[in-house]
């Protein structure tokens, strides 16, 4: 019977393929897992395939409302423990530790890491008891899983198994955490202290939202049990690193050097929407890539990272989640400024020349993948930042992993009519996996930003003045500016409605000093960019 039920699921499950895996495509099956709970925006950590799941919220989108927004009573008070194969689901409830330890454990987005069997959890944003208020919580604690699991299965005292520290600079939320080479960083992410209302900071009771603009890195140096923040170093770009809600994802770039990248994330300066480049994140430092446009998965969502030695192709796949583009069944974009709950399961390749690309592998079968976590299988060949390496890969079919939990929409847009019924935390497993097959259901995007625009620039390299030359296909507000190799804009050349037709534009270079630059040509849908030398 039980072998029944799963070729069932198996076959009513949704299947997606992308070709650009070499052999492999990937596929996503709905598995039944009673006993588990629903949660959203948790964090999660695995020991011997076994799940520790902690913090986050039991309820869907948070409500527009102070007085209904982040509510403590939708506050996940209990951790868990999860068996996937034999589907056996433990708790224990929070309230029996420290204030301190428990406050910041039932919290939502906090930023986590595993290195070995200790999962490590910084920040997260709730209500505070000891504060009176909600806030950002200034606290980094450790989490020792293998004496966590065994204490919560046997009901036993789970309080000595968490060490915590509390040091303001890594009062974050809503960033990413990462280990690499010693170090841990904490990338992008917001400070935010009172009760959230979408009419700003001025209105009811109002509040305090820092943005971090920062990659923070440090050491963890222990004494006698007890351990400190040391090394700690933070690089500061309010321009490129304005960014929360993102997916921040290991990955090996073409010269072998392991690292992150940042994508997408939220929000632009100047309107409410997704950002659409990425940032890259090494030991040696970062760099911004505005040669890149991000359309698709652009708020946290589940994802997995895949990497071919052999080709040197760095592969993330995104499911679900929030975005403000979406493709037609013609590959069209479809810009939707509201940014909505979608289906989307996508792809971004970087290629061994440094090339990204993006293309839509499939969807999710309902709305679907919104802060949800990956969990990599155990069994899935990764190295120590859990990236699949798909040159050790021979079986037709490997489990990659399951995505687990994130808010289930009932609709695409929900905010403004969400009276807490329109969504849910899910309690939906989906295993991913990688199987041998024919591609189908891929998406390119047929509306190329490079070709929409067609930006020319000339002389290159350039002395005093540079021509920018480019096109526009309709009516729309059309900004053009020169950012220097980091990315920051150092002039602005165009900031104005264009109707459909060629226009060239001059900007005088002399006061720029020798170096690479690049032309942002910036639409209410697209972005592209050409670089140029300044001699």
């Amino acid at each position: 019977m039980r072998l029944l039920i799963v070729l069932v699921v198996f076959i009513q499950s949704v299947q997606v393929y992308c070709q650009s895996l070499g052999d492999y495509g990937i596929s996503v099956v709905e598995e039944s897992l009673s006993g588990m709970p629903g949660l959203q925006s948790f964090a999660a950590g695995q020991y011997n395939g076994e799940w520790v799941l902690v913090g986050g919220r039991t309820v869907g989108l948070h409500r527009r409302q102070p007085w209904a927004s982040f509510q403590e009573n939708g506050n996940n008070q209990l951790l868990y423990v999860v068996d996937p194969e034999t589907e056996a689901v433990w708790s224990a409830p929070l309230e029996s530790l420290p204030a301190s330890l428990h406050e910041q454990l039932q919290s939502s987005n906090m930023v986590f890491c595993q290195v070995d069997t200790t999962l490590y959890v910084a920040g997260g944003y709730g209500y505070s008891p000891t504060a009176g208020d909600h806030i950002t919580f200034p606290h980094l604690t450790a989490v020792n899983l293998p004496g966590l699991m065994q204490a919560v299965k046997s009901g036993g005292n789970i309080t000595p198994h968490f060490t915590q520290l509390t040091d303001e600079r890594i009062q974050v939320t809503g960033g990413y955490m990462g280990f690499l080479e010693g170090r841990f960083y904490i990338i992008g992410g917001q400070n935010f202290t009172g009760r959230y209302n979408p009419m700003g900071p001025q209105h009811g009771p109002g509040f305090v939202q820092e943005y971090t603009n920062e990659i923070r890195s440090f050491l963890l140096n222990t004494t006698d049990g007890k351990f400190e923040l040391a090394n700690y170093e933070a690089i500061r770009d309010t321009a490129n690193l304005h960014r929360r809600d993102l997916n921040v994802v290991p990955q090996i770039f073409p010269d072998g050097q392991a690292g992150f990248t940042a994508f997408s994330g939220v929000f632009q300066y100047d309107q409410d929407i997704p950002w659409l480049n990425t940032v890259d994140v090494t030991p040696d430092g970062y760099s911004v890539n505005n040669e890149f446009s991000q359309f698709l998965n652009q708020y946290h969502s589940a994802h997995v990272a895949l990497y071919n030695p052999a080709t040197k192709e760095m592969h993330t796949v995104f499911f679900g989640g929030i975005s403000r583009f979406s493709l037609d069944s013609s590959g069209n974009l479809i810009d939707d400024p509201d940014v909505p709950f979608v289906k989307t399961i996508s792809q971004v390749t970087r290629a061994e020349n440094g090339d990204m690309t993006e293309i839509q592998i499939g969807e999710m079968p309902a709305l679907l993948g919104s802060s949800a976590e990956f969990i990599l299988h155990a069994e899935a060949p990764h190295d120590a930042q859990d990236i699949v390496n798909l040159s050790e890969i021979s079986k037709d079919s490997l489990l990659l992993g399951y995505i687990v939990g994130g808010i289930e929409s009932s609709l695409p847009h929900i905010f403004w009519i969400n009276d807490g019924t329109q969504s849910i935390a899910s309690s939906r497993i989906f295993k991913v996996y990688l199987v041998k097959g024919t591609a189908s259901n891929i998406r390119e995007l047929s509306l190329n930003p490079e070709g929409y625009f067609d930006i020319q620039i000339f002389p290159n390299p350039v002395r005093e003045e540079v021509k920018i030359e480019f096109s526009v296909r309709r009516t729309e507000n059309v900004r053009v500016v020169i950012l220097d190799k980091e990315g920051q804009q150092v002039k602005q050349v165009r900031d104005a409605t264009l109707s459909p037709g060629r226009y060239q534009f001059s900007a005088e270079c002399n006061a720029l000093p020798p170096g690479t630059y690049i032309v942002q040509v910036n639409s209410e849908q697209l972005s592209a960019s050409r670089q140029f030398v300044v001699q």
